[in-house]
C-alpha cells in the first residue's frame, strides 16, 4: 500500500525557508518509505519568505528595491507583485496586488546581535515598501507580519508614508519605540493620498495585541533584546501611541457606517510585528487572521484530509506554538479530518506539551547532540532529514509490533 504523507512545515528562522524544510523532511521520509506519495505544502505565516512563497504560488514576481532597514541603514529588500496581464495581450489588466513582507525590511534577522535594542529599531522601511508598491500600480497591498525586530507600533511606517509625529515642542520624533512616550501630536496632512483608495490587508496573528498585560512589548520585547526597564518604557510608549493615533489619525480613515472602529489598544492583531498592526489600522488597514489570507488558494484542508499522515515543523516548539503558529494551525485542521500529526522542531521549550490539545500526536527535536547555535543553523537541513528518518523508522517498528497487542487483534 502506498503511504500518502503531507509535509506542511513552516520555515526555520534565519536558517531554512519553508520550501527547504519540506524538501529536507521529504529526503528523510524517502530513506524509509521510498515509494511514499508525498505532498509538499510549505507554509508561511507572514514572516520570512512570505513574499517569495506567495509570488511562486500565485504566478507573481519579486521586485527588488532598497529601503531603510531596522537600524536605519539602507538594505536590499523586495516586495511581490501578483496579478496583472501582459500589456501585449490587449486585455484589460487585472488589478495588481502587492505583498509586502515586513521581515524583509524590518525583521529581527536584519538587526545585528549587538544592536538588538527594540527601542531604537524602526519600521520606516515598511512604509517605504508600501509606497514603492503604490508606485508600481498596486492598489491592494497585503502586509505580512512576523519575525519582526521592531517595537515602534508602526510609527516608522507612518512617518515614511508622510505623517508627522511630534513632541509637545512640535519637534519631529526620532525613530524607534523608545521615544513614543514623548508623542504629543500626529499630523496626517502629508500622508500619501493614494492610501485613501488602497486596500491594505494586514495578515497577522490575532493573539497579538498592542497594550495591556499581554501587550506586544511585554510578550516579545525581551526576545528582541529589551531589558525589563525597556519593556516598561516601550509599553508606556505604545499606550501613548494608541491614544494619539485614535485622536489624531484614525478619524480620517473612519470605517464605513455600521462598521465598528478598531480599538487600537486591544483589538486582535494590533500587536502584530511590534505593533505595526495598530499603526496601519489607524490608516484604514484591515487586520485579518493570517491563515485566512495566506492559505487562500492552497486547498489545505482537502490536501491534509487526503493524507494518511501529516508532518509539520518549526524552529522552536514551546508555549507560543498553540498561539497561532503554523504547527498548531496544521494540527487543528488535520485533527478535524482525523489525520495524525508529527511535529519536528529545532528546539523544544517549556509548554511544548500543550500542542497535544490542538491535535499534535507526537513531537520530536531534531538536534542529535548539544552544539552551538551557529552549527545548528548551518546543519539544520541535514538534521531535519536525519530526524525524519529516525521518526519514520520508529513508526515502522510500531507497525510491525502492532499485532503483538492483544487489544489490536
Amino acid at each position: 500500500m502506498t503511504h500518502r504523507i503531507a509535509i506542511a512545515p513552516s520555515g526555520f528562522k534565519e536558517s531554512l525557508s519553508a520550501a527547504r524544510v519540506a524538501e529536507a523532511i521529504a529526503v528523510g521520509v524517502r530513506r524509509v518509505v521510498p515509494d511514499a506519495d508525498l505532498d509538499l505544502i510549505p507554509l508561511v505565516d507572514g514572516g520570512e519568505g512570505t513574499a517569495e512563497a506567495l509570488a511562486l504560488a500565485g504566478g507573481g514576481r519579486l521586485v527588488a528595491c532598497t529601503a531603510t532597514g531596522p537600524v536605519g541603514d539602507p538594505v536590499p529588500s523586495h516586495f511581490a507583485l501578483l496579478g496583472g496581464d501582459d500589456p501585449r495581450s490587449g486585455a484589460t489588466p487585472a488589478p495588481l496586488t502587492a505583498v509586502v513582507e515586513m521581515a524583509a525590511i524590518a525583521g529581527l534577522a536584519l538587526v545585528p546581535p549587538d544592536l538588538r535594542h527594540p527601542g531604537a529599531t524602526t519600521t520606516y522601511g515598511v512604509g517605504e515598501l508600501i509606497r514603492a508598491a503604490l508606485d508600481a500600480g498596486a492598489r491592494r497591498i497585503l502586509i505580512g507580519c512576523g519575525d519582526s525586530g521592531t517595537s515602534d507600533g508602526g510609527a516608522g511606517a507612518l512617518q515614511a508614508l508622510g505623517a508627522r509625529l511630534t513632541d509637545r515642542h512640535g519637534r519631529e520624533l526620532r525613530r524607534g519605540g523608545g521615544v513614543l512616550h514623548e508623542l504629543e501630536h500626529i499630523d496626517p496632512s502629508g500622508l500619501d493620498p493614494r492610501l485613501a483608495d488602497a486596500d491594505l490587508l494586514v495578515a497577522c496573528n490575532p493573539y497579538n495585541v498592542l497594550c495591556g498585560k499581554r501587550g506586544v512589548a511585554r510578550v516579545f520585547g525581551p526576545q528582541k533584546g529589551a531589558t525589563p526597564a525597556e519593556v516598561e518604557l516601550l509599553s508606556a510608549g505604545l499606550e501613548r501611541l494608541a491614544a494619539v493615533l485614535t485622536r489624531d489619525l484614525a478619524p480620517a480613515f473612519a470605517p464605513a457606517a455600521g462598521v465598528p472602529a478598531v480599538d487600537l489598544r486591544t483589538a486582535p492583531g494590533t500587536g502584530a510585528s511590534g505593533g505595526l498592526g495598530a499603526g496601519l489600522a489607524a490608516v484604514g488597514a484591515r487586520l485579518l487572521p493570517r491563515y485566512d489570507v495566506l492559505l487562500d488558494g492552497l486547498d489545505l484542508d482537502a490536501r491534509l484530509a487526503r493524507a494518511d499522515f501529516v508532518i509539520t515543523a518549526e524552529g522552536a516548539l514551546d508555549h507560543q506554538t498553540v498561539r497561532g503558529k503554523i504547527p498548531a494551525e496544521v494540527a487543528r485542521r488535520a485533527q478535524a479530518a482525523g489525520v495524525p500529526v508529527l511535529v519536528l522542531a529545532g528546539t523544544i521549550g517549556p509548554g511544548a506539551q500543550d500542542v497535544r490539545a490542538v491535535g499534535v500526536d507526537a513531537y520530536s527535536a531534531i538536534l542529535p547532540a548539544p552544539m552551538t547555535l551557529v552549527e545548528a543553523i548551518g546543519r539544520s537541513g541535514e538534521f531535519l532529514a536525519d530526524a525524519t528518518e529516525r521518526a519514520m523508522r520508529i513508526m515502522a517498528l510500531g507497525t510491525r509490533l502492532a499485532p503483538l497487542d492483544p487489544l489490536a487483534a
